[in-house]
């Protein structure tokens, strides 16, 4: 079970990337094995960074998301700064990376 919220609707997308200042979207597939096994992971390193808001949609059942967010395949991760795209990764996710990336960005909008 996941600890990050699924969202369920591009309305719900749109009002949670607009009412967070720092807002994460995990993009999975029903079926996809890089999804379900990257997932842990990725709530793992987010939980060092409680004023990131998180949530994970199924491109399966909010459809409009790819073409919304020009998502071809999955897993997708999305971080959003004030509204806009700040961050992308997709399919293959180096976390170590991801964790630097996201650490950096941290640390300079909260001063930690």
């Amino acid at each position: 079970m996941s600890t990050f919220a699924t969202i369920h609707t591009m309305e719900e997308i749109d009002s949670f990337i607009t009412e967070n200042e720092l807002a994460f979207i995990y993009i999975t597939m029903p079926n996809c094995s890089v999804c379900h096994g990257l997932l842990p992971q990725i709530e793992v390193i987010f939980k060092q960074f409680p004023n990131i808001a998180t949530r994970q949609i199924n491109a399966a059942e909010v459809q409009e998301i790819a073409g919304r967010f020009e998502i071809f395949t999955a897993p997708v991760l999305l971080l959003f700064v004030d509204g806009k795209e700040y961050l992308r990764e997709a399919r293959i996710v180096q976390t170590a990376k991801l964790e630097t990336q996201v650490k950096r960005l941290y640390e300079n909008f909260y001063g930690n």
